[in-house]
């Protein structure tokens, strides 16, 4: 049987998901609400295997190898800590991701 991960979700993110959704849900309260539901939908996906997602270009400038998942135009920063996935952001694919929020 495969390893089942814990998965957290940092403040950070679910600031992200509320903003990504308030911003959606201005023009389309049912394309933010799918968006919403399929976004929970991947981050749950994480409880098996979050090691099949890449680690990120941007983990060359860190100590750690932080992973993305994509959907649509976003990613869903994370890092995996023994048996915990711990989600840091989630981030349209264009914007630039500020490496000072993580540790060096």
């Amino acid at each position: 049987m495969a390893r089942k991960y814990e998965v957290k979700i940092a403040f950070t993110a679910e600031n992200d998901i509320k903003s990504i959704f308030d911003h959606l849900a201005r023009d389309n309260p049912q394309v933010a609400a799918k968006w919403v539901t399929e976004i929970e939908r991947q981050i749950d996906s994480l409880e098996l295997f979050p090691q099949r997602c890449p680690v990120i270009p941007e983990s060359e400038e860190l100590d750690h190898p932080y992973r993305h998942l994509i959907y649509g135009n976003y990613r869903t920063i994370f890092r995996i800590e023994g048996s915990t996935v711990i989600i840091l952001r989630v981030i349209h694919g264009a914007q630039l991701l500020d490496l000072r929020m993580f540790e060096k």
